[in-house]
């Protein structure tokens, strides 16, 4: 089936689920036959003289200055992005607020769309970051019976992405990839510099305002600060609040998570397993260096405070659950455990991801449950459309129909996204039990024939099918080629058939 038609039949029932309504301005054209790489300046952007006159056109000598709020994947992605398509003609800063990057939230997903589009950015990018990544999407992985241990439903990564030619999912170290960007981008990159809000200059140009009550200029800002996005906040007229309360949705499920240095006796041959019980399930997948992650994702009211030995508590959680599990479990350190609620949100297909000179990327506009992997995947390619639509552009007066194709090749597909992300977590957990069971030997014996139990059996062989479906619409997608009506005509010079 064509990308763009999966497309729009899933994103209908995720509309219903999240919003009414069709969906607002379209954009149209993607971006290709991208300039040749030239050295960035590597230059802090500062506040300029009130008053000053910033000429339209852009040029090496006036360069578009672009601010990127968060030094995430997504922020730095977007700044070698930018980098890489439109050297010297663009001036990137990436303000970060915290003041030195650290180990958080531990190993990232790059799936093969993300893996892909990184490639076509930067091959020399996609080989530092082949070298240091452990490859799980070529082994064996799916869903396992979390309390027989037996296989449920296996899923194949590697022959959707093969077909294509793109290189299987792998796991990498936040720290060994944000080394990476880092590297590249250098001094372009300003620590301890937190965006708090921002002002529009007129009809082109605006200002962050920064948490120390300082302000940089520039002539486009990218809100890529998180889920808690201040930028985001100021663009909808948001209230900055965490946990209860807040515009982020409470998914009802808290996650915990280790990485531990343990040796499965399947490591080798399997990537990534999900074991599934009545309203909680684990995960376990090696990250390679001698670790196995683990995350245990159960339904827990929001603002639950975990007790101080968190591992003592997911064990009696998971208390008569696969010894697979508790092998890991055992090989934790109480230290090693650590905590969140996972919030997401609707897809946010009503309102404009535009204002102006400003606009919005990865989780600060379309945050989805960690179940696919796809948060930093969909991040990168957030950045990559927008590097492509600034690249071309001539003059600061373009910016905002820039963003706009941005804003409408990324709809669907993200939106898209964030329902199966949504829906693959609901089912897992609210839907999904042990799968019953009828043994003969040694004797006779029915399991687990309760309602759940028996829809869980009913559905084992149509997993694969989805499964199967899904992989290929998000392996197929990654250019996101635009698939709205058209509202914006194409940028000059650029030809719509080399997108194939």
């Amino acid at each position: 089936m064509h990308t763009a038609r999966v497309s729009l039949v899933i994103v209908a029932a995720i509309v219903a689920r999240g919003a009414s309504g069709m969906v607002a301005t379209p954009a149209r054209v993607a971006r290709a036959g991208l300039r040749s790489r030239s050295a960035m300046r590597m230059v802090a952007t500062t506040t300029t003289t009130p008053g000053a006159i910033t000429p339209d056109a852009i040029t090496v000598d006036q360069p578009l200055r672009v601010l990127v709020a968060g030094g995430g994947v997504g922020g730095l992605m977007v700044a070698k992005a930018l980098r890489q398509f439109a050297g010297d003609r663009v001036e990137v800063t990436v303000l970060e607020r915290v003041r030195d990057f650290k180990l958080f939230g531990g190993p990232i997903q790059l799936a093969s769309n993300a893996l892909e589009t990184i490639k076509t950015v930067d091959l020399e990018l996609y080989n530092k970051i082949e070298a240091v990544a452990t490859f799980t999407g070529d082994r064996t992985c799916g869903i396992k019976d979390g309390i027989r241990s037996e296989w449920y439903a296996k899923f194949d990564l590697l022959t959707p992405a093969a077909s294509r030619g793109m290189p299987p999912t792998c796991v990498v170290a936040r720290p060994d990839l944000q080394a990476i960007f880092l590297e590249d981008l250098g001094e372009c990159v300003r620590c301890g510099a937190g965006v708090a809000s921002y002002e529009r200059d007129g009809v082109t140009g605006v200002t962050a305002i920064m948490n120390d009550g300082s302000k940089v200029r520039g002539d486009v800002l990218i809100g890529a600060d998180g889920i808690w996005s201040s930028v985001r906040a100021k663009m909808y007229g948001e209230p900055m609040v965490r946990g209860p309360g807040a515009t982020a949705q409470y998914s009802g499920y808290a996650v915990f998570a280790a990485e531990t240095f343990c040796d499965p006796p399947d490591r080798k041959e399997t990537g990534y397993k999900v074991y599934i019980g009545p309203e909680q399930y684990f995960v376990i997948s090696d990250i390679g260096g001698g670790q196995m992650q683990w995350y245990a994702f159960v339904a827990l009211p929001e603002g639950f405070i975990p007790p101080t030995d968190m591992l003592s508590y997911i064990k009696n959680r998971f208390t008569k659950w696969s010894p697979e599990i508790h092998y890991v479990l055992d090989a934790t350190k109480i230290e090693e455990v650590e905590q969140r609620d996972l919030y997401d949100r609707k897809p946010m297909v009503l309102r404009s991801w535009v204002d102006g000179p400003v606009t919005l990327l990865g989780d600060a506009i379309h945050a989805m449950m960690p179940n696919l992997g796809q948060g930093g995947c969909q991040a990168i390619e957030d950045a990559h459309v927008i590097a492509q639509e600034l690249s071309v552009i001539t003059s600061r007066a373009e910016v905002p129909n820039a963003l706009r194709r941005y804003w409408g090749r990324r709809l669907i597909r993200s939106a898209t996204v964030q329902g199966l992300s949504r829906f693959a977590s609901d089912i897992i957990i609210r839907g999904f039990d042990t799968p019953c069971k009828i043994s003969f030997t040694p004797e006779f014996k029915m399991e687990n024939f309760n309602y759940a139990g028996v829809v869980t059996r009913i559905l084992q062989p149509i997993l694969p099918i989805f499964f199967w479906v899904q992989f290929n619409f998000l392996y197929s997608g990654w250019k996101n080629n635009p698939v709205l009506p058209e509202s914006f005509p194409p940028t000059p010079g650029l030809e719509t058939d080399m997108l194939d």
